[in-house]
């Protein structure tokens, strides 16, 4: 079956790999606000999307959840020479995961940060006494998909195929960021 996302992809196109990370509170995805996550009933239901949509691409995901900053670390040291790419979803360590970021970008791989909400609104509504609260991923990322709920991660995982199947973009000393 030919499906629309056929034609975007080269003929003989490389299957890529993407670990696919989703941080502290994604794990309760289902019981969280509808306002700001959606009609998404579980993290399974999200990555059961992502999935199915990796394989129209062609792609391979490797999905990974946790609460807990150092399990996502040892799946990121674990994975690190199995995957092209990454997206991860920072959530609960979005302003402090340094860690985390480190270990994404030590792998020298293209990172996309998604976000269900947009963060930069979200952070001036409900901590505007805080000041300006960024994410400490940005910074480094190979680029940046949010506000558009469940939809943040698709558009993630087809720019990222998009750009490890383009020579030109994630070439050289580029790759990394």
């Amino acid at each position: 079956m030919t499906t629309v996302l056929d034609s975007f992809r080269p003929d003989g196109a490389r299957r890529w790999r993407i670990g696919v990370i989703d941080g502290p509170n994604m794990p309760n995805l289902g019981n969280r606000s509808q306002k700001i996550y959606g009609p998404i009933r579980s993290l399974a239901d999200l990555q059961d999307l992502v999935r199915r949509t990796a394989d129209d691409l062609g792609v391979t995901v490797t999905p990974f959840a946790s609460n807990h900053e150092g399990e996502i670390l040892d799946f990121i040291h674990a994975t690190a020479k199995d995957v092209d790419g990454w997206i991860i979803n920072p959530a609960g360590l979005t302003t402090y995961g340094e860690a985390t970021r480190h270990a994404l970008d030590d792998t020298t791989k293209p990172v996309v940060e998604v976000h269900f909400s947009n963060t930069m609104r979200h952070f001036a509504e409900v901590a505007p006494h805080y000041g300006q609260q960024t994410s400490r991923f940005t910074y480094t990322a190979t680029g940046l998909v949010m506000g558009l709920r469940q939809y943040s991660y698709l558009g993630a995982l087809l720019a990222l195929t998009l750009a490890l199947d383009d020579d030109d973009f994630l070439a050289g000393g580029t790759r990394r960021h």
